[in-house]
């Protein structure tokens, strides 16, 4: 979103302060002058989020009268930045996103709860704008594409109160959705895209998904959303997408020309360093010969090392955006495949 803002205005800019993750700055964006760059935690914010949090503030504090600030937010704002509360204590906002991520709390109800903690979230950044005019572009991970979830509110409009801050959603899962079916159509398969956005346990979404593969005459199928995981006392390494992926592929099971992959659109999935996960009929046996127990590895929602050993795990390094998550299903005989990737030439799809 940086690299494209300064790419349309150019020497427009007067300055530019980019808050991300770890490890998710190309190295054209710190090649540009006077661009100060914050790498913050997700998905869990620490320490840092708050010292991001407060140069924000002052970032907005110190605009000068003449500037217009454009505000560039995308998924993952709640855990990079943040400012408390006066007696709202970092343990209280580690506690509260802990016990949120445990309990599978949908992401809506979840950036409510953080907007209570917060001096930021909540409208509250835009109220510090005052009088003065401001643009705020969302790419959107959260249902209904409304300002006021996205980052927990962060640049959204107060309940109740006005601003002067025009709003625009510029990315949604809609949009990885549509690109996913242009880019299947281009390669000549049939396509079910059943539109909505998924936000449900990822456990009864393998399910559903795994279903609607099986039943369906498309050759491709494509879902776009969240899910949630309700973790057990003690979990292991994974992520949304992971489980999902592994709870589909029991069901899978047995069924060769079946496969589903399930991804971050940010290329990340939990605390791993994975986007997700893509698996197929063989993926539980797979396991098995590697000695692990995938319906252990489940219940104990150890889908990364489960994975790993199915050699199923899929990483493509940092995306540069974050929409949501994509869950891609196949539906394609071994000769079907082959033909589509003759007419194709040696070209190979991600896709296939």
């Amino acid at each position: 979103m940086a690299l494209g803002a300064h790419d349309v205005l150019g020497d427009r800019v007067a300055g530019m302060l980019v808050i991300t993750k770890d490890d998710h700055v190309p190295p054209e964006l710190r090649r540009i002058a006077g661009i100060e760059i914050y790498e913050s935690a997700h998905p869990m914010p620490d320490e840092r989020s708050l010292v991001a949090g407060e140069r924000l503030l002052r970032w907005v504090d110190e605009l000068p009268a003449q500037a217009e600030p454009l505000f560039l937010i995308s998924g993952g704002s709640s855990s990079l930045v943040e400012v408390l509360e006066a007696g709202v204590t970092f343990k209280d906002l580690e506690d509260l996103n802990a016990r949120g991520l445990a309990e599978g709390v949908a992401i809506g109800e979840l950036n409510a709860r953080r907007m209570r903690l917060s001096r930021l979230k909540g409208g509250r950044l835009a109220q510090r704008l005052g009088p003065r005019r401001a643009q705020a572009l969302f790419i959107s991970d959260v249902p209904g594409d409304d300002p006021a979830v996205i980052g927990s509110g962060l640049m959204g409009p107060a309940a109740g109160g006005s601003d002067h801050v025009d709003r625009l959603i510029v990315a949604s899962v809609s949009h990885a959705v549509a690109a996913v079916r242009a880019e299947a159509l281009r390669w000549g398969v049939t396509v079910n895209a059943p539109g909505g956005r998924f936000d449900a346990d990822a456990a009864r979404l393998a399910t559903r998904f795994a279903h609607e593969l099986h039943l369906s005459e498309a050759q491709v199928s494509v879902w776009g959303g969240e899910s949630t995981v309700h973790l057990p006392p003690r979990p292991g390494l994974g992520g949304r997408n992971q489980h999902l992926a592994l709870a589909a592929a029991k069901l899978l099971s047995g069924q060769p020309n079946l496969a589903l992959l399930a991804a971050g659109t940010d290329g990340t999935d939990g605390p791993t360093e994975d986007a997700g996960a893509v698996v197929d009929g063989e993926t539980f046996s797979r396991i098995s010969l590697a000695g692990l127990d995938p319906e252990e590895c489940l219940a104990n929602a150890a889908s990364n090392p489960a994975l790993a050993a199915a050699g199923d795990l899929l990483h493509t390094g940092p995306t540069g955006t974050n929409v949501g998550d994509l869950v891609i299903g196949l539906k394609m005989s071994a000769d079907d495949a082959e033909a589509v990737l003759r007419q194709h030439g040696d070209a190979r799809s991600p896709m296939l």
